[in-house]
This record gives structure tokens, C-alpha cells and sequence, in this order.
């Protein structure tokens, strides 16, 4: 079994969907209490927040790097950052160590063209929806990306920074995105990307008028995979 390096902490709240996620599976499928072999290295939220809202990206992929590197020296033989938004910087991350760094984008894009859909919605903070880091990664799979329009891009973004990343979890917040993806589904989408890992701790299927991919779960149990492979 390789060991898995989690650069957590983007916020910690969804870190432990990946943590729980990928130890259900490898107890899953090797049984008894089995769990798996992992590192996670928890940056502190507050310092990348602050740099991503100042644009300093550099400074985020040299943070993000320096931690791959040190999970890679610590043993870990895959790694993923365990965030969308700060997957702007894998690139980064994967040029400087020698190990795999499996890219939340693709564990997302497999599933929506192994479900065959052709066109799904993308909520997540302005980050990931405006800019093309990751829709072109998700586009490269096959399939059409669409967004909310701005006011409701406005509004995902806000519940995500002023209440998910915290642990507060609103019925109101679970109401109006409720609202935006059937809005997406109108548009065409058949299905809805939780394009940031904090989502899920709002959204689920019951919630939606349409499929949801949740990217966090989808990204651990990749991971979990490719572990076992090993």
C-alpha cells in the first residue's frame, strides 16, 4: 500500500472528509481494521487565506510546495492538495517533488465522464468558478462547465469564506444554493460540481435538484485507489 501525503488544513473542516473517506474505503476493501497508510500536513487557514485574497500565488506555491515535499521526504508516495481552489498551484507542487500529485479536477472529470454526462454546474469560491485553472482542467475531460451568474457567484463565494470554512452551517446558506443549482439545472446541467471541498458539509444529493459530485469524496476515494494499487 503507498503511503498517501494530504496537504490539509484548506480548511481542516473538509481535511477530515478526506481522512474519514480514505480510511472507509481501504477498510473496505482489504476488511477486518485495515485503515491506511497516510500523512497529512495542516497548513494554518488564516495565512493562505490572506494571500489568496492579496493575489500573492507565489507565495502560496512556495508554502504548498515546501509541505509536498516534506510529506514526500517523510515517505508519502502520492500526494493531493486538499482543496480546489488551491489546486491553482499543482502544477507548482508536482514539478518540485518526485512523486504523483493526483489533481482534485481529474478525480472530479473521470466521474462525470464515467457517468456520461455532458454538461454539469460548478459551484465553489470565485477562485475555481471565474478563473480557468480549473474549468479548463475539468473541460479537458470531455464535458461542458457552467456557472451561476454573478450575484449568485457573489453569494456561494461568501457562505463558503464567512461560514463553511468556520463550521457554521446555515439552513439559510443550504436553501439558497438549493435555489442556484436548480437554476443550473434549467441552464442544462445534469449534474452539480461541490467545486469546494467545504460544500459538502452544506449540500448533499437530498438537497439538490440534480446529481451532486462532491469533490472532496470523489478526490479521497481516487486516492484511496491508487494507494491499493500499490
Amino acid at each position: 500500500m503507498r503511503t498517501i501525503g494530504l496537504i490539509g488544513g484548506l480548511s481542516w473542516e473538509s481535511t477530515v472528509i478526506y481522512y474519514q473517506i480514505i480510511n472507509q474505503r481501504v477498510r473496505e476493501r482489504l476488511g477486518g481494521s485495515h485503515s491506511a497508510n497516510s500523512l497529512i500536513w495542516s497548513v494554518d487557514y488564516t495565512t493562505v487565506e490572506d494571500l489568496i485574497f492579496a493575489d500573492r500565488w507565489d507565495e502560496v506555491s512556495t508554502l504548498l510546495t515546501d509541505a509536498g515535499g516534506k510529506l514526500a521526504d517523510l515517505g508519502a508516495g502520492l500526494l493531493l492538495i486538499c482543496s480546489n481552489t488551491f489546486s491553482r498551484v499543482s502544477d507548482d507542487v508536482e514539478r518540485a517533488v518526485s512523486v504523483p500529485v493526483l489533481h482534485i479536477a481529474d478525480a472530479v472529470g473521470a466521474e462525470v465522464h464515467a457517468r456520461g454526462m455532458r454538461k454539469v454546474g460548478l459551484l465553489g469560491t470565485r477562485f475555481t468558478m471565474e478563473q480557468p485553472f480549473y474549468r479548463d482542467r475539468l473541460a479537458a475531460h470531455g464535458f461542458d462547465v457552467v456557472v451561476p451568474r454573478r450575484e449568485q457567484r457573489d453569494l456561494v463565494h461568501r457562505v463558503i469564506f464567512d461560514e463553511l470554512v468556520r463550521g457554521v452551517i446555515r439552513e439559510s446558506s443550504r436553501d439558497a444554493y438549493a435555489r442556484i443549482i436548480e437554476d443550473l439545472a434549467d441552464d442544462g446541467a445534469e449534474g452539480v460540481i461541490l467545486g469546494c471541498t467545504e460544500i459538502e458539509l452544506l449540500i448533499s444529493d437530498k438537497d439538490s435538484a440534480i446529481p451532486v459530485l462532491p469533490s472532496a469524496r470523489l478526490h479521497a476515494e481516487a486516492a484511496a485507489g491508487f494507494a491499493l494499487a500499490g
